[in-house]
């Protein structure tokens, strides 16, 4: 009699508001702290896709870092801020049971995110899921070649990014097993956006609340 393999242990990702993440498993990631109650200091590893103030906060960095923490961020903020590794578009970095991919995020004609500044989404591959950060960034070419997704984080605020209809497509696109929206709630992008996406994605989608975590088994 063969044993049977016990189950895997689930990643939690929990939306912390605006375009911020945390993803947990036998690590503990953060995407583009912003806002960040209290100083949780439990960071193994922080992304940063860009610049922007919204996105990179010196102080949340600081809050949600554990001793040894590891931050991986576009060049440019790597130059302006003097903390952590570059990770280009294409780039990979790995480290025990994580592996991060920089994927290109940039609007195809709005002026706020210029592809020329190799700004980042970043696909996250963790305990043996994949998850997708899309970063503030419109419907892209580079979305048809990502890998299987047990997850797609997606803009759909509008103006600097997609709105709900163009983050259903992209998710049309790229049909990861769920889809949970972001960029709304805060600075731009509303409830009412939020709800169309769901309405409109093609599979699963979940409308978190800041805080609430939702397992991936």
């Amino acid at each position: 009699m063969t044993e049977k393999s016990s189950p895997r242990k689930p990643v939690l990702i929990t939306w912390l508001g605006h375009a911020s993440f945390s993803i947990t498993g036998t690590q503990k990631i953060y995407v583009d702290p912003w806002k960040i109650e209290g100083e949780p200091g439990d960071g193994d590893l922080v992304l940063i896709s860009h610049s922007h103030y919204d996105h990179c906060s010196q102080e949340d960095i600081h809050k949600v870092s554990a001793p040894g923490c590891t931050i991986l961020a576009a060049q440019s903020v790597v130059q302006e801020t003097g903390l952590g590794e570059a990770l280009l578009p294409g780039g990979t970095w790995s480290c025990k049971t994580v592996s991060i991919t920089g994927i290109p995020a940039y609007n195809m004609r709005a002026p706020y995110h210029s592809r020329k500044k190799q700004w980042l989404g970043f696909v996250i591959a963790l305990d043996g899921r994949t998850i997708y950060y899309a970063g503030d960034t419109d419907l892209i070419p580079e979305m048809q070649e990502l890998p299987p997704l047990d997850a797609a984080l997606l803009p759909i605020g509008g103006t600097y990014t997609m709105d709900a209809a163009q983050a259903a497509e992209a998710a049309a696109e790229m049909q990861p097993k769920l889809v949970i929206p972001y960029h709304w709630g805060d600075i731009i992008g509303s409830l009412t956006d939020a709800k169309a996406f769901l309405a409109a994605a093609p599979m699963p989608a979940r409308l978190l609340v800041p805080g609430e975590p939702c397992s991936i088994s």
